[in-house]
């Protein structure tokens, strides 16, 4: 059965921000169907990483989130500024949420859609390797971040038994972080 895209007839902002544009569509769908107000909203692409140490320690933020109405455990993340590209937008986030820094390439785990039924943005996650603390936090006078390290190998448990207070996003990654690196050790069983 081949599938068909909806038509956009018509568009129109309701809300424009530097936090993301929220669009009213009018679309007609293949069996002639017409949706007059779908509502779309527009981000930036967020970039995120799993950071760990040489000791095999994760890095993670906790904030209030608002929304949520709770404190969160999270992995570093953030949008680009200006030109950045992906890579270098994730390396200053990281290295102004936690003070950590890596000599090392990051390692992209995957790209994903946030929610396409109403957003128009993807995450980008790495792996970031033998971080370390060089530098103070570096933070904006909205946020207030608390720098956690866990064991890498734990906090799978932590999140499987919801012992830790966390999102779908820091989820998604571990567990890609998890997979690449089991699949790294297993074509390399001498090195770590």
């Amino acid at each position: 059965l081949k599938m068909e895209k909806w038509k956009t007839l018509q568009s129109e902002y309701l809300h424009k921000s530097p936090f993301g544009n929220i669009r009213k569509d009018q679309c007609k769908l293949p069996n002639g169907l017409v949706i007059d107000d779908y509502y779309v909203n527009e981000y930036s692409d967020w970039v995120n990483a799993i950071v760990l140490t040489k000791e095999n320690q994760l890095v993670l933020v906790e904030q209030y989130r608002h929304a949520g109405e709770d404190f969160f455990l999270e992995i570093p993340a953030g949008k680009r500024e200006g030109n950045e590209t992906h890579e270098e937008g994730l390396l200053r986030e990281v290295k102004e949420e936690t003070g950590y820094i890596t000599r090392e390439e990051p390692i992209l785990l995957g790209e994903f859609m946030v929610n396409p039924a109403t957003q128009t943005n993807k995450v980008i996650t790495y792996l970031l390797f033998d971080c370390f603390q060089a530098h103070e936090q570096e933070l904006d006078d909205t946020e207030e971040i608390n720098v956690k390290l866990i064991d890498f190998d734990h906090f799978g448990e932590l999140i499987l038994t919801n012992q830790v207070n966390t999102q779908l996003f820091t989820a998604n990654a571990y567990f890609m972080a998890k997979h690449f690196l089991a699949e790294t050790l297993a074509k390399t069983p001498n090195q770590k």
